[in-house]
């Protein structure tokens, strides 16, 4: 058997969370057909393959999803030792996932923040609710991510408490006193639309899904027009819209964790990790 060297492992790492080469070509600055030589190189080093094409791209095999946990040890460790012998900073780059209330809320300081620490890091952010970032998560399609989590989850497994608040263009929204409340929600199965439903049917308040959509913008902008009233989490707020507490009912708390894809991620998610609860704890 060949040595596995280091740049195939990188590739493949790449390959194995975009779904494509084409795509991890261009995320690591290769041609496509030199990644695709680099594939094939890495399945004739170990014997079999590790891709299946598809017509949508790229998918491990069962080989292949073996091979992506010992591959992300062997760079982790990799990365680890050069750092520590040679004395310089960490470098690399590292996935995270996050929901769009919490990427507003926090992530602009949190960034800039860690980057002025650790600036060969690159950080690549992937927007999505809770339920598709486990998803991703669970293919290694990104190395950790913020989740969204019941106020009855585990406390110690969460990071940072948060709250659900019902938003208006105003402090006291027209549209308050309609018979049937009109409301623009996260899609069904979030826990923001959860929230709103549950607090509605708990008091026998009527309403009515006036727009539907997992896009935080989309939904701030119904609710600026004046013809729905939201759910998003405190923090997320925008100083041009109103938290809403009359004639509404109560609405539940939340937690915000942090969860990786690997049972032992690689030195530089740690330490982003590490950094990211250290940061939330102190806002």
């Amino acid at each position: 058997m060949l040595d596995l060297e280091i740049f195939l492992l990188r590739s493949f790492v790449a390959v194995s969370r975009a779904g494509s080469i084409s795509e991890a070509a261009q995320q690591i600055g290769r041609t496509q057909s030199a990644v695709s030589m680099q594939m094939q190189r890495l399945e004739d080093a170990v014997g079999q393959p590790v891709l299946r094409r598809t017509g949508a791209g790229v998918e491990l095999t069962a080989a292949g999803i073996r091979m992506l946990s010992y591959a992300e040890r062997i760079l982790g460790a990799h990365d680890e030792a050069v750092a520590a012998i040679s004395g310089t900073a960490l470098h690399g780059a590292i996935s995270i996932g996050c929901p769009e209330d919490y990427m507003t809320a926090f992530f602009p300081g949190l960034l800039r923040r860690f980057a002025s620490l650790h600036g060969g890091i690159e950080i690549e952010v992937v927007c999505a609710g809770t339920v598709e970032l486990r998803r991703l998560l669970q293919r290694r399609q990104i190395d950790l991510a913020l989740l969204s989590v019941p106020e009855d989850a585990d406390r110690a497994q969460i990071i940072r408490p948060e709250s659900f608040v019902w938003v208006g263009n105003s402090p006291e929204p027209a549209i308050i006193g309609r018979e049937v409340l009109p409301l623009a929600l996260s899609a069904p199965g979030t826990l923001d639309h959860e929230a709103a439903i549950g607090a509605m049917d708990r008091v026998g308040r009527a309403y009515r899904i006036a727009f539907a959509s997992n896009s935080l913008a989309g939904l701030l902008a119904v609710t600026r027009s004046g013809e729905a009233i939201s759910v998003v989490t405190r923090a997320a707020v925008p100083p041009d819209l109103f938290v809403l507490q009359e004639n509404l009912p109560a609405l539940p708390d939340i937690g915000i964790t942090l969860a990786y894809a690997a049972l032992k991620p690689p030195p530089i998610v740690e330490t982003f990790g590490e950094f990211i609860k250290s940061y939330l704890s102190d806002i």
